[in-house]
């Protein structure tokens, strides 16, 4: 992590403490809690419309008491904001990527490992299990609450405007958009490509005025975005598979009463089960109709990439980073070694 990194999420984890929005005067027939959910993807994504679906539960089933906010598109700013505003009580929850969340909270980062994850199978097993609550205990000590099921963001692809990308050759001097995050950075300069971190409500023009030649994200992404407009090839590399935490001040969850926060927690995560199979299949069925608008796909040779990383020392460099423990833990949820 860069001291730049470091200096601007400390800024955001040390916001002075506020009054939280939902204990402030409210008008007669208001909703007895009301919270705000902020999020930095478009309301055409899954993870809008299932968290839409669940403040929608949360209403019903509190008898109208809990009204669950949504605020997509980074209307209320973009990660780093938000996490300042959720600290200090402007905001309630959020999602985040774990590799963005990682710039304070480092653990989150091992869930993007490239190619630690053949399927989603072996996802589930990791995250659902002593690799999750490893990282959410890590969460806790930054006085953040992350709900037990992590929402899917699925396995990232490679689009690009000049050329398809093949093999681990085809990368080599790519400028290519990585979110701000120290795992996308490292990967991609270790398959020799040079990464540029964009905020992602920034990508498609970064893309349109060429200040980058290409991106990675999953199929879902790059459809509700319209990346399609702005980019000619998808390489399918499935890379890297990527999540969202669903966080929660803790100061919010303090607050709420027992019966509340219990509700909001156990309808957050059946939206989540749902949400994760709806992307699953989502994914499935977009590259037919990605291919109508205009992109042409291509396989990728995932072996190349595995090679070019082992190589560069990519893997044992993260094991070192995240320490023996943790690299045991993400090795035994997958059931094979990395490094």
């Amino acid at each position: 992590m860069t001291g730049t990194t470091r200096r601007r999420f400390a800024a955001a984890l040390g916001a002075a403490a506020l009054a939280a929005p939902f204990l402030r005067a409210r008008p007669a027939h208001a909703a007895e809690f009301t919270l705000k959910f902020g999020c930095v993807v478009n309301d055409h994504d899954p993870l809008v419309q299932h968290m839409m679906a669940a403040s929608s539960e949360i209403k019903e089933r509190s008898g109208g008491r809990v009204d669950l906010q949504v605020y997509h598109s980074a209307l209320l700013g973009a990660d780093l904001q938000m996490l300042q505003q959720m600290r200090s009580g402007a905001i309630d929850m959020m999602s985040i990527s774990p590799l963005i969340l990682a710039g304070g909270v480092p653990l989150s980062a091992i869930s993007g490992v490239g190619f630690a994850f053949p399927t989603y199978a072996d996802v589930w097993k990791a995250m659902d299990g002593a690799l999750g609550q490893a990282v959410r205990d890590e969460i806790e000590k930054f006085n953040m609450k992350a709900f037990d099921r992590i929402w899917n963001g699925g396995y990232r692809q490679i689009t690009t405007a000049a050329k398809p990308v093949r093999t681990a050759a085809d990368l080599q001097s790519l400028k290519i958009r990585v979110p701000v995050s120290a795992m996308w950075t490292s990967l991609f300069r270790s398959l020799g490509a040079s990464p540029a971190s964009i905020s992602w409500n920034e990508v498609y023009t970064a893309l349109q005025t060429k200040v980058v030649d290409g991106q990675e994200t999953p199929l879902i992404s790059i459809d509700a975005s319209k990346l399609y407009e702005v980019q000619k090839y998808c390489s399918i590399t499935n890379h890297m598979w990527d999540g969202y935490w669903i966080l929660c001040g803790q100061k919010t969850a303090k607050a709420l009463p027992r019966d509340v926060m219990d509700l909001i927690q156990a309808t957050v995560n059946a939206q989540g089960l749902k949400q994760r199979a709806n992307v699953e299949s989502l994914n499935a069925e977009l590259k037919e109709s990605l291919s109508k608008k205009g992109l042409t796909f291509n396989d990728a040779d995932p072996a190349s990439f595995r090679q070019t990383l082992q190589a560069s020392g990519f893997y044992g460099e993260w094991k070192n980073k995240f320490g023996e423990k943790a690299w045991t833990i993400l090795e035994q949820g997958i059931g094979r070694r990395l490094a």
